[in-house]
């Protein structure tokens, strides 16, 4: 039994149950504190309700800590014949605390089997059950930490889900894309809001005045000047006050963001669809080699009865060698069986990007839900409302309309301040406070036909998303219909191969009594037996397909996490 913390998913209280030769065993392994230490008592009640208590050892080697209420616990299954194992030094001083206790008691008491527990136990273990059944109750949807040990990881399809959306790499990237979005849409910004430089220089200067007045040398005045020092320091600035072509361009980036979220969105849904389809693919593949190994069971008790009806004269070589060559083929199944669900696990735990060298385990199990069908129509409003790849397109296309009115706007005058402040002088100490503060407007006059170009560069742009949209809309409708089609006949396949499989069964018995008797020879039974195997892969394959097409259907109207994840 593992019971998920009320705290923290990493704390927690595990308790397993060994029994060997006639000794049982109570591996304890966390931390017993606070509800938990109603977990172990309800854990071992029902133990001593199947008759289990005497004679039992309560193993606490893989315990970190133990509160008050927990050694109360301990101290009372001691008292009814539990041994405490413990290692460290203070899971052995407790031990010893507690086992010290008792012999003080045994040497007073002449009948301590008789003796009711102190009243402050059974009134902190009404108190811990109470909060263990609050807890339970608030951990009703969450979902609890997948089971680990050094070599495996037990995974549950919810688990498996929550686990590829914090690890996967393409739910990752996708992850980094949009929020690269998010700075390109801030640096759009910037280009709206006030700017400001520091600079600071110090120059040695000699300036040709013959050279500044086209080579002609004025009378009274040197050649040149210098060489003289300049020293200047203080900030630049400068701000948009008007520009309607760099506001379009900011619509445009932040359209462009939430494009780029809902293809992270639209991502995020096809990782759980591929996870999902991998469990159940997987899930089917251990359905098909336990089923296998049901079949060389039956196989191998045929040939054993086909073995020993020979033996006694009533049956023939024929029969026994016909058994025999059926006991072969199915375990020659039962291998191809097992490799296809080693190498499904293989592909689950590269999706969930584990560690190659960790052993992944199934939780679940093949199952039908019984579910109503869903209308067409009302499949097709829902998934055009909630698939991000409607939505990111449609944020695409308005992203396309801001950069085509970006371009139009860029033929208006644009408004901008600028201005700097300096300390200027030939050093550091002759310098004055300067300034120069200037508006600025700017218009566009001849571009060679730049703009128009541009504008119907975007027009093209947009007519190509238009067509994107009427394909994608199309798509959907195609993705919920077949989804529809397919989880109805998957329905009614279930049902006919459940049918199917209990007819086998029979058939498979009936068989076994007629060869049994004598009336008839295996060939009926080796007959039955194909049968039964067909039945039981139809099943398979049934409940495999209603829960892809389930799968399938949550894809097409986008409620894949709201499905698996949640």
């Amino acid at each position: 039994m593992l019971f998920p913390s009320q705290r923290s998913r990493k704390s927690m209280l595990r308790i397993t149950t060994e029994t060997k030769k006639g000794r049982l065993t109570l591996y304890i392994e966390g931390r017993l504190t606070g509800p938990w230490v109603g977990a172990l008592e309800q854990c071992w009640r029902e133990l001593s309700a199947r008759g289990e208590r005497p004679k039992f050892y309560i193993n606490l080697c893989g315990v970190s800590f133990i509160d008050d209420a927990g050694k109360v616990l301990l101290k009372e299954m001691h008292r009814q014949g539990g041994e405490l194992i413990a290692e460290g030094c203070l899971n052995q001083a407790i031990v010893n605390e507690i086992v010290s206790t008792k012999t003080k008691k045994g040497s007073n008491d002449k009948d301590p089997e008789k003796k009711g527990s102190p009243i402050i136990f059974y009134i902190a273990l009404l108190s811990l059950t109470l909060g263990a059944a609050g807890v339970r109750a608030q951990s009703q949807n969450t979902v609890p930490p997948p089971s680990t040990t050094t070599d495996s990881v037990r995974l549950s399809l919810q688990q498996a889900v929550a686990l590829a959306l914090k690890q996967n790499p393409t739910q990752q990237i996708a992850v980094l894309n949009a929020a690269e979005s998010v700075q390109d849409k801030n640096i759009s910004r910037a280009d709206l809001l006030p700017q400001a430089d520091l600079r600071v220089a110090d120059s040695a200067n000699r300036v040709n005045i013959q050279a500044e007045f086209g080579g002609q040398r004025i009378p009274g005045l040197p050649q040149h000047i210098g060489p003289y020092q300049e020293f200047s320091a203080g900030p630049t600035f400068g701000s948009s006050v008007l520009d309607l072509s760099l506001w379009k361009k900011y619509q445009s980036a932040r359209s462009t963001m939430d494009s780029t979220k809902a293809n992270s969105l639209s991502t995020r849904e096809q990782v759980i669809l591929l996870v999902v389809s991998q469990y159940i693919g997987t899930l089917r593949n251990v359905a098909n080699v336990e089923a296998s190994r049901s079949r060389v069971e039956l196989a191998q008790a045929l040939y054993d009865q086909a073995a020993d009806l020979q033996k006694e004269g009533v049956g023939t070589g024929i029969d026994t060698l016909r058994a025999n060559v059926e006991l072969q083929n199915e375990k020659q199944r039962l291998i191809e069986a097992e490799n296809d669900r080693d190498s499904s696990l293989f592909g689950l735990s590269k999706l969930l990007n584990l560690d190659p060298k960790q052993k992944v385990e199934l939780a679940d199990s093949l199952s039908f839900f019984e579910t109503p069908q869903p209308g067409v129509n009302e499949s097709i409003d829902l998934a055009l409302s909630d698939r991000q790849e409607w939505k990111a397109l449609q944020a695409q296309e308005k992203s396309l309309r801001y950069d085509k009115q970006s371009v139009s706007y860029s033929r208006l005058p644009a408004l901008r301040f600028d201005g700097n402040w300096a300390y200027l002088g030939t050093s550091g100490t002759t310098g004055i406070p300067t300034y120069q503060y200037q508006a600025s407007v700017n218009m566009p006059i001849f571009t060679s036909g730049r703009i128009h170009a541009e504008i119907v560069k975007a027009d093209l742009e947009i007519q190509k998303i238009e067509q994107q949209k009427a394909d994608t809309r199309n798509q959907i409708a195609l993705d919920v219909k077949t989804a529809l089609l397919n989880l109805d006949s998957a329905r009614n396949e279930v049902q006919v191969a459940n049918l199917g499989v209990q007819l086998s069964k029979q058939e498979v018995d009936q068989a076994r009594d007629r060869f049994r008797a004598g009336v008839a020879n295996n060939i009926e039974v080796i007959s039955a037996q194909d049968s039964l195997a067909r039945a039981n892969d139809n099943q398979i394959v049934a409940l495999y397909r209603f829960n892809q097409a389930r799968a399938d259907y949550a894809r097409s109207v986008g409620q894949m996490e709201k499905t698996y994840a949640k």
